[in-house]
């Protein structure tokens, strides 16, 4: 096993799909000259010119048009958002024609893209630049939602992604492109799209997180052993379609659910996992499930009322300590 960033994770798994396909190109707002805002296309120029690392002017509806017309003609785009908050302006291309196709053309046409680029919060970058987006594309039938956390996990999904036949978003966290993580070597490193991962093993209560919420789930879980609570955390890795099964399975384990997000809470993620657990697993409910969301708020610049909007660690502790009985 190397240990890579998640920055060269995605990078790498970019380059290996172009190497092999050259129908993948990559477009978005710096990431040829400049080597993408956060550095992950760096290098990517180099080595595949100037007619598929493609610098755009600063207009996402019109090259987020762009790449799903290239995707209708039979290409494979690539369309990084410098940040997810950007995409608002390019939501009825993503929507009403790379979701709907599909659907609307009777399975003739479909449009193989992968939009992509980072999504929440980062450190102080105020409201407009800090929304989570996962619950927002998981609604529309039609996209696949993913949002990694580990470097392998990035890799992995985002190589499956650029080979899936119909349109996915990728949401990335800005936060996360300079940590490590070990990664399987090789070029044929493949995570399927749909699949969680149970990251901790246990007994007491079920944590589900994705993206940067994983790190701090697997946090709150090593305090909670240290009060005599095992607690087993998933990371979803695909939010749309969610892993039912593996969520169901634990929780069947655990009785217990904490949901972990960092997206607002009413309509959130965390509301369809728990419908499932009513629908799927309520008779194995020894409690009621608990949600630990950002606060309802746009969100604060002053880094002080940021902590306080974005969930912590020992909000994570305090919910499931309050599931157990033991708050």
């Amino acid at each position: 096993m190397a240990t890579t960033t998640v920055r060269e994770a995605l990078r790498d798994a970019m380059a290996e799909e172009m190497r092999t396909d050259k129908d993948v190109f990559l477009m978005g707002e710096e990431v040829a000259e400049y080597n993408g805002a956060y550095k992950v296309s760096q290098g990517l120029l180099d080595e595949f010119g100037s007619k598929r690392i493609i610098d755009t002017p600063i207009t996402e509806y019109g090259f987020a048009g762009i790449g799903v017309g290239a995707a209708y003609a039979g290409l494979k785009p690539i369309v990084e958002f410098m940040t997810f908050n950007f995409a608002m302006q390019a939501i009825d291309h993503i929507i009403n024609s790379a979701a709907k196709t599909l659907y609307m053309s009777g399975g003739q046409m479909g449009c193989p893209i992968v939009f992509r680029g980072p999504n929440g919060a980062a450190a102080r970058v105020g409201a407009q630049h800090s929304q989570c987006f996962a619950s927002w594309y998981a609604h529309c039938p039609g996209l696949k939602v993913i949002a990694p956390y580990s470097a392998a996990d990035a890799k992995g999904l985002l190589k499956a992604a650029i080979r899936d036949p119909n349109p996915v978003i990728f949401l990335e966290n800005e936060l996360l492109y300079g940590e490590s993580f070990e990664i399987p070597e090789g070029d044929d490193h493949i995570v399927p799209i749909g699949k969680a991962a149970i990251v901790r093993d246990g007994t007491d209560v079920t944590i589900t997180a994705f993206s940067l919420m994983v790190g701090k789930a697997l946090k709150a879980a090593d305090e909670l052993a240290k009060q005599g609570i095992n607690a087993e955390v998933i990371d979803l890795r695909t939010i749309r379609p969610l892993d039912r099964a593996t969520i169901v399975q634990s929780l069947k384990k655990t009785n217990r659910l904490v949901s972990v997000e960092e997206g607002w809470p009413f309509a959130g993620v965390g509301s369809e996992l728990s419908a499932i657990a009513m629908e799927e697993a309520f008779d194995y409910l020894d409690a009621p499930i608990t949600r630990v969301t950002s606060e309802d708020v746009p969100m604060p610049y002053a880094k002080n009322l940021e902590d306080l909007a974005i969930p912590q660690i020992d909000h994570i502790v305090k919910a499931a300590k309050e599931v157990c009985y033991k708050a």
